[in-house]
């Protein structure tokens, strides 16, 4: 098949183009245009609506969650739903017969209510990142069932934190904390938060562009949710190092989070509810339909080989 991806030189953007490209032939569209292994060609945006031949659309491209919210709001929607647009309506006009659209648990929920996020949750998106990837999904959602009918299958993938080598993030941040042998001194809170390897993102996206999976929205997370301080302990082990987690009385850290906020410092009270709250998604729809019992790569051992790749750079 011939396969197009925006934000082709992104880090999920990269294992993808590893994975598909041993069976398809890859294009890429993007704001740069770097020579990639297995890309064929790398087109600019401007460039879009001249590209044929395509028989799957996967669009990537879009603007991350900026944690020091310094970001413009109008650049979220520029970008996250802006973009989102204009791909969709070149797969739309295309011959192409599949379009992945990658969007983000935060489109639905920036909390999780009860125990796990679910497909069918109603959507309460907090923040234009969330707000601009749930209005992209709406304008897609709206044609599904018009693509449907022509033969064309539309998949939009709510995503977790998607991490592995290359990975930008939360992750870096707690990697730096266990590599510099600092303690952990968010012992206390106690949470459950589901993540998502890129292999395992991969995996689910080379089962939809190869088999007649029914359109819809999908989320795409590990098998089984970490704690923070399990995160620890797993980072700890892969780094031979013992683990340091330190049980600091929560309101007198959510203080100091709350003194983070006002100076500008790395802990201020978003990230630490980032990295402390409960966030649970459901994959059961996800695996019902690729036919699989597990996804394949566990979470833990996933993030040994995230952390590994630090180390080896």
């Amino acid at each position: 098949m011939n396969i197009l991806i925006t934000g082709v030189h992104g880090f999920v953007g990269k294992n993808l183009v590893r994975s598909l490209g041993k069976q398809h032939s890859v294009y890429g569209v993007d704001i740069v245009a770097p020579k990639q292994e297995r890309v064929v060609t790398t087109f600019s945006w401007n460039d879009l609506d001249k590209i044929g031949g395509m028989d799957a659309v996967i669009h990537l491209a879009g603007k991350a969650h900026d944690m020091k919210n310094a970001a413009p709001t109008n650049e979220y929607f520029e970008v996250n739903t802006g973009l989102t647009k204009r791909a969709f309506d070149y797969f739309l006009a295309s011959s192409a017969k599949r379009f992945v659209f990658f969007s983000s648990v935060k489109a639905v929920a920036d909390h999780v209510e009860g125990d796990e996020l679910r497909e069918d949750a109603a959507a309460h998106p907090v923040g234009p990142y969330g707000e601009s990837k749930r209005a992209a999904e709406e304008y897609i959602l709206e044609r599904t069932r018009e693509c449907e009918l022509e033969g064309k299958k539309v998949y939009v993938l709510r995503c977790c934190m998607i991490h592995g080598p290359g990975n930008k993030g939360n992750l870096n941040l707690l990697y730096d904390v266990v590599r510099h042998g600092w303690p952990w001194p968010l012992g206390a809170f106690e949470n459950r938060r589901s993540f998502a390897a890129v292999e395992n993102v991969c995996f689910a996206v080379d089962r939809l562009v190869d088999l007649d999976v029914e359109s819809g929205v999908y989320h795409v997370a590990d098998d089984e949710a970490l704690s923070t301080n399990e995160l620890i302990r797993v980072m700890c082990e892969a780094m031979g190092k013992r683990a340091r987690i330190w049980k600091i009385n929560r309101t007198f850290m959510r203080g100091c989070a709350k003194a983070g906020t006002w100076f500008g410092l790395p802990l201020n009270e978003e990230r630490l509810g980032k990295l402390t709250e409960n966030f649970v998604v459901s994959n059961e729809k996800l695996k019902a339909a690729l036919g699989v019992e597990r996804m394949p790569v566990e979470a833990r051992e996933g993030i040994r080989r995230t952390v590994k790749s630090f180390i080896n750079n």
